[in-house]
């Protein structure tokens, strides 16, 4: 059944996970898909009752409707910005595909890698930092583990060099 593809993108609302969004919609998404995105949080004492509770299995999903509200997403500590709304509202538009957000508060190697098997996704687009390889080795890349680790096929979209 083609139309129960979940494809996750990992976001994060930087210009590489806006550029790996915009790949998935145009290359990947197919008319009745479930676009679900991905965004984790880093750690913290949260005070906010509900993240307490949502920290060991993510936030409840967030349909399109309430991502695109930013009193909803404050309450998620999330901040969508115009640029991956609209890339969004289009796509749902024209493709009739379902929008959905999860939120996840941790590390994001072993969180999206939960992410796959759990929702369970069909396939994931990763953006890649472009981080040299000093820095890579050092603060590890996410991109290259989740490569590694993930139990669907990962696709890294890069940001070309200037």
């Amino acid at each position: 059944m083609e139309c129960d593809r979940r494809v996750g993108v990992a976001v994060d609302f930087s210009p590489c996970s806006k550029k790996a969004l915009k790949w998935a919609v145009d290359n990947v998404v197919r008319d009745g898909d479930h676009l679900i995105l991905l965004n984790v949080r880093p750690e913290g004492n949260y005070e906010d009752g509900e993240i307490q509770l949502w920290a060991a299995t993510g936030s409840p999903l967030i349909p399109l409707r309430e991502l695109s509200d930013p009193i909803i997403m404050k309450r998620y500590g999330v901040k969508p910005d115009p640029e991956t709304l609209d890339i969004l509202n289009t796509a749902a538009g024209q493709k009739q595909i379902m929008v959905i957000l999860k939120i996840y508060w941790g590390d994001p190697r072993e969180k999206l890698c939960e992410a796959i098997d759990k929702i369970p996704l069909s396939c994931l687009i990763i953006g890649n930092r472009g981080l040299g390889k000093i820095k890579r080795a050092i603060l590890g890349s996410v991109s290259n583990y989740v490569v590694n680790n993930g139990s669907c096929p990962v696709t890294v979209v890069k940001i070309a060099e200037h």
